[in-house]
């Protein structure tokens, strides 16, 4: 039995609708949370093998913002892309027709988490209309240059294995349940026992919705060979980086070499937390939000 969100009464009192919308030959599956005259706008991108529930908790504490988050192609209710990989160039592609397809009536401002957030970045270092750019637990660095370079390895090497079994033994080792618990148990930070609970109860519910191997393994391997980093000299949009103390696969000592590159950036880095800030600190991070939000010049 799922338990239930910590966050439930919040969001519920968030209004919401599911969109779909034609790309690049393709179907997009979007949520619009938020009211229509919210004084901010956001587009959201989740990480890799999320949807758009990871985003919720956050999104239950931005009231005053309109948030618009796609599942990704290929993940969540989206279908995948007809004519383009699942790497960095195809997911920033997209979200440029995206961007054109659901915000074209404003200037956009675009956030990403974990993987969305390169995917994110790269659209921004070549998109000089955005107004702002959001980047929570970014990776600022590639996690097979990081101080768990053996984790990254043998992940890198599981997920080679399955790609050269047969697709059914493939597919069933990329979605076990124990390897799901085990990723979910490394990443989980909070000393609570029922939000661990509960965090682990979604990623058993939401971890394994991607759409086939083929799908999966191109988002795994693009989310291990870029990163934020590459992208720094051409980031000159108002960005705010958002990291964790004890974020193991972004770790904060990247974080700040990534903000000291970067042209107008201001980087928060919260406290007690990993790279499931999202959903064991989304309060403190929506604060950080919206406060950046507020901020941005008007144009």
């Amino acid at each position: 039995m799922t338990s239930r969100s910590p966050y439930a009464q919040q969001l519920e009192r968030v209004p919401v609708r599911r969109e779909e919308v034609a790309l690049r030959d393709g179907r997009t599956r979007y949520w619009i949370y938020g009211h229509d005259d919210a004084p901010h706008r956001l587009v959201f991108l989740h990480g890799l093998r999320g949807d758009h529930h990871g985003l919720e908790p956050i999104i239950a504490h931005l009231p005053d913002t309109r948030i618009i988050v796609p599942d990704l192609p290929g993940f969540g209710q989206s279908p995948p892309l007809p004519r383009d990989a699942h790497d960095v160039p195809g997911y920033a592609a997209w979200t440029r027709d995206l961007l054109a397809a659901v915000a074209p009536e404003t200037d956009a401002v675009l956030a990403g988490h974990s993987f969305g957030s390169v995917v994110a970045a790269a659209v921004a270092a070549q998109d000089g209309a955005l107004r702002g750019l959001v980047l929570v637990n970014p990776i600022a660095a590639s996690p097979l240059t990081g101080p768990h370079l053996v984790a990254a390895r043998l992940t890198v090497l599981y997920h080679r294995l399955v790609a050269v079994l047969p697709e059914r033994t493939g597919t069933a080792l990329l979605r076990n349940r124990l390897v799901t618990r085990m990723a979910s148990v490394t990443m989980a930070k909070t000393p609570d026992p029922a939000l661990r609970r509960w965090i682990h109860g979604e990623h058993d519910r939401w971890f394994n919705t991607f759409a086939d191997r083929r799908v999966l393994l191109e988002a795994f391997h693009a989310s291990v060979r870029h990163d934020i980093g590459e992208f720094a000299a051409t980031l000159t949009v108002p960005t705010l980086l958002v990291a964790a103390e004890h974020d193991d696969i972004a770790p904060s000592a990247t974080q700040h070499a990534l903000a000291a590159r970067l042209a107008d950036a201001r980087l928060v880095v919260i406290p007690g937390t990993g790279h499931l800030a999202h959903y064991e600190t989304p309060g403190p991070i929506a604060r950080e939000i919206s406060a950046f939000l507020a901020g941005l010049p008007t144009r």
